[in-house]
C-alpha cells in the first residue's frame, strides 16, 4: 500500500489518483494515517456485501475457493449423520 502525506496529495493529486489505480493510498496528517484514497470500483467492491453463498461464489477470484463436500449417498432411507 502506498503512503503519501496530505501535503503531497494536495500538491500532486493526479499522482495520488494514479497510485490509487494500483491499490489503496494512505494519506497521512502529522505522520499518522488519516484518509484512504480508493478507486470507485474498489470502494464499491468493499461496500457491496454478498447476500448469499451463491453471490460469494460468483465474485471474481472465487474460482480459487475449494469446497470440501460430503460424499453423496444414493440411498434415500439412510440414517442422517448429524454429528
Amino acid at each position: 500500500m502506498k503512503t503519501i502525506t496530505g501535503r503531497e496529495a494536495i500538491q500532486d493529486f493526479s499522482r495520488a489518483k494514479r497510485e490509487a489505480k494500483l491499490g489503496p493510498v494512505i494519506i497521512t496528517e502529522r505522520g499518522r494515517p488519516a484518509n484512504v484514497l480508493l478507486t470507485h470500483d474498489e470502494c464499491q467492491r468493499l461496500l457491496d456485501k454478498p447476500r448469499s453463498m451463491l453471490d460469494r461464489l460468483a465474485m471474481p477470484g472465487s474460482e480459487d475457493i475449494e469446497l470440501d463436500l460430503p460424499e453423496r449417498r444414493n440411498d434415500p432411507f439412510c440414517d442422517a449423520d448429524l454429528a
